[in-house]
């Protein structure tokens, strides 16, 4: 994995090596959550939960978080890890499920439950969540996109618009 993080996982993207075959970090990824993601996920789920954060929290794609909701149909709680961005005292979350057609399980249940459980690194907090307007989406989309080059690639491969969700502390 050291190769490839160094080849592909590389800080500005697109090293030398993975732009000769043909291949960027966004492909690496989308590549990745349509072949083994589930299994990828489940781990990095777990790994995160065992070390209380320190493993999981960073990647070479950024920060992840734990998110947990209850099922809109089934009420039982389900967490996921999910790329995010910092903004003020807020941690927005995509819902861009890489860029699939449908969206991603998780928003379903936010919509219907809005109090989540939220670990970030080893600090864990009941939340709140609220989906950005579109003109806050718009505000910030340039940003989280500069952070994250692949929310604005999985843009261009589905005809919805990408979600933006809030996560905050519970007041």
């Amino acid at each position: 994995m050291r190769a490839l993080s160094e080849d592909l996982l590389v800080h500005d993207h697109q090293s030398a090596a993975a732009q000769r075959r043909g291949y960027t970090t966004v492909h690496f990824t989308v590549w990745l959550d349509r072949t083994v993601g589930r299994v990828v996920y489940r781990l990095h789920r777990r790994l995160y939960r065992l070390t209380g954060g320190p493993a999981g929290h960073r990647s070479p794609l950024g920060p992840i978080l734990l998110l947990t909701t209850h099922g809109h149909r089934s009420g039982y709680p389900r967490t996921v890890p999910l790329l995010y961005f910092v903004d003020g005292g807020r941690h927005l979350v995509m819902g861009s499920n890489g860029g699939r057609p449908g969206r991603p399980g998780w928003l379903y249940n936010v919509r219907a439950n809005a109090n989540v459980g939220v670990q970030v690194g080893r600090r864990r907090f009941a939340g709140e969540d609220r989906q950005l307007t579109e003109g806050e989406r718009d505000e910030v989309w340039p940003r989280l996109t500069t952070s994250y080059p692949g929310w604005a690639h999985y843009q261009t491969i589905t005809d919805r618009v990408i979600e933006v969700v809030a996560l905050a502390p519970r007041e």
